[in-house]
């Protein structure tokens, strides 16, 4: 099994800048694509963001393509997300989690791992 937590969530205003944290522990975390969704109120869960095992390969929901920049850090099992240029509408609750459909699938299966979730709120 795989254990995440995330930290860094927070509340700032339009514009500014926030690192998101996803601590993994367990499992062989380097074996696993890894991405962000989020869910703001009253809306469905959403994809953000992911990357390939390496790290390598990127993938990004239009809504925060050039703002937002995944990362990973397999050494010390560690997955980012930076998120600047910060809108109101980037506000919800954002997850971290793996993916075993593979680092485009932009889904989860039943089988992946998710964390508690942080809250993001971006005030105009």
């Amino acid at each position: 099994q795989l254990q995440l937590v995330e930290s860094g969530g927070g509340l700032v205003q339009a514009g500014d800048s926030l690192k998101l944290s996803c601590a993994a522990s367990g499992d062989i975390f380097s074996s696993y694509s890894m991405g962000w969704f989020r869910q703001a109120p009253g809306k469905e869960r959403e994809f953000v963001a992911s990357c390939s095992w390496t790290g390598g390969r990127t993938d990004y929901a239009d809504s925060v393509k050039g703002r937002f920049t995944i990362s990973r850090d397999n050494a010390k099992k560690m997955l980012y997300l930076q998120m600047d240029s910060l809108k109101p509408e980037d506000t919800a609750v954002y997850y971290c989690a793996s993916l075993r459909r593979g680092w485009n699938s932009r889904r989860t299966s039943e089988n992946d791992y998710w964390g508690q979730g942080t809250q993001v709120t971006v005030s105009s």
